[in-house]
């Protein structure tokens, strides 16, 4: 296996990170023109690789690379991961998982390697939620969950996102038809596999460059909306305040509260802005996020149900009303065990530890494990483990190792068939 393909995947991550929506850093929300350029580029390095590209309706980059001829009935391994980006984010979260899949692609092509199975190599064009405030728009597409009534949402500038799609060039825009008819059919696939930078320090601390995810911890988003009264912030006594800013406050601390008591559980406020809002007017309304996730969902649920009696026992307390809007939630997401298995066997005969640890972070995998068995290689992250910074970084001796791992991974892989 050429020793440069570790090199290669970091280079083609600086690569992308050049289209952006912001100069200093790296922001790729969906449907822009950076967002656009990222999606070009990688159905060109696809095509280059050997594969035969397709974008679907929902802007998917999906790569396939035929099966050997003589193969009867072959079925597809699908693997891939997000390419757009938090606000100021990494370089490596998500488009790891696109980018290393390629390059070995790339690489089983020139070598003249068919394998008994299709690969598809899937660039997702959403999953952060960044534009459009909802998670899994792309991978849910693809497995048949798409719900349609987010084509009409909007995003801050209030563009909805049909007009978005259309904006973006794409023929019968926010089509219904054609986004059911973009969804893949489970009895085609063998199994989804995605590799990723842990985002995390765990495998970092111990000294490994390679792990494989147990199982992905649900997640469940909210946006609050907290409504008070705004008022002169210099005539109006303290006692008669209906500050909504100060109630969101108290609502972000109970998250925090609640979350800690459980040391599976965590619970984030991530945006918190007062809409409008000046120096010398006490807040009328505060908008803030929540973010809450935990390994089981029933510990997770148990929460969101104190954390929403707390926050309308609050808004009552303090004369305010505050409306809670949840967006679709994602369980917990176990990986298959047939899968976790063949990594670990690649692993053990490479001289590595098959380590496995849980994955905190939601990824496309969860959307995929509803319609066929997923398993996730994580990849040690790098600068005490951070990622979504634009400080998260990954070695080229540990992107080597994970494509040497993951050929190893398909020239051996077996279905259950």
């Amino acid at each position: 296996m050429t020793p440069t393909l570790g090199q290669t995947i970091l280079d083609y991550a600086a690569a992308l990170a050049h289209f952006s929506d912001m100069e200093d850093g790296l922001t790729c929300a969906y449907l822009t023109p950076a967002h656009s350029a990222t999606q070009a580029q990688l159905a060109k390095w696809m095509a280059d690789a050997g594969m035969q590209v397709r974008i679907d309706a929902i802007g998917n980059v999906i790569g396939r690379y035929a099966a050997d001829p003589s193969a009867i009935a072959p079925k597809v391994l699908m693997t891939g991961s997000h390419f757009d980006t938090v606000r100021d984010g990494g370089r490596y979260d998500g488009r790891l998982g696109i980018l290393l899949p390629i390059v070995v692609v790339g690489a089983l092509h020139a070598a003249g390697i068919r394998l008994p199975y299709h690969i598809e190599v899937v660039g997702f064009a959403e999953e952060e939620g960044l534009r459009f405030k909802t998670s899994f728009l792309a991978s849910s597409v693809l497995a048949g969950h798409f719900n349609h009534a987010l084509l009409d949402r909007e995003d801050a500038d209030g563009i909805n996102m049909r007009n978005a799609l259309s904006a973006a060039g794409f023929t019968g825009a926010g089509d219904d038809a054609a986004l059911r008819d973009a969804a893949v059919d489970p009895a085609t696939l063998a199994g989804f596999v995605e590799v990723h930078i842990e985002q995390g320090p765990v495998l970092l601390n111990r000294g490994l460059p390679l792990g494989i995810v147990t199982q992905i911890a649900g997640s469940s988003r909210f946006q609050v909306r907290v409504e008070g009264l705004a008022s002169h912030a210099g005539t109006t006594p303290m006692d008669m305040r209906r500050d909504a800013a100060t109630g969101a406050a108290e609502m972000t601390l109970l998250v925090e509260s609640r979350c800690a008591q459980v040391p599976t559980l965590v619970g984030t406020v991530g945006q918190l802005q007062v809409p409008n809002g000046s120096s010398n007017v006490i807040p009328g309304a505060c908008v803030f996020s929540m973010d809450i996730r935990a390994g089981e969902d029933g510990i997770r649920e148990a929460a969101i149900a104190d954390i929403l009696a707390g926050i309308e026992a609050i808004a009552q307390r303090r004369g305010l009303s505050a409306r809670v809007e949840r967006v679709t939630p994602v369980n917990n997401a176990p990986c298959a065990r047939w899968l976790m298995d063949q990594f670990g066997a690649v692993l053990k005969k490479r001289g590595l530890e098959a380590f496995e640890l849980p994955s905190g972070a939601g990824h496309d995998a969860m959307m995929m494990q509803r319609i066929t068995d997923v398993a996730m290689l994580f990849v040690r992250c790098g600068n005490g483990g951070i990622s979504h910074n634009p400080l998260e970084t990954i070695t080229a001796e540990d992107a080597q190792l994970a494509a040497e791992t993951f050929v190893d991974f398909l020239r051996h892989f077996r279905t259950t068939d």
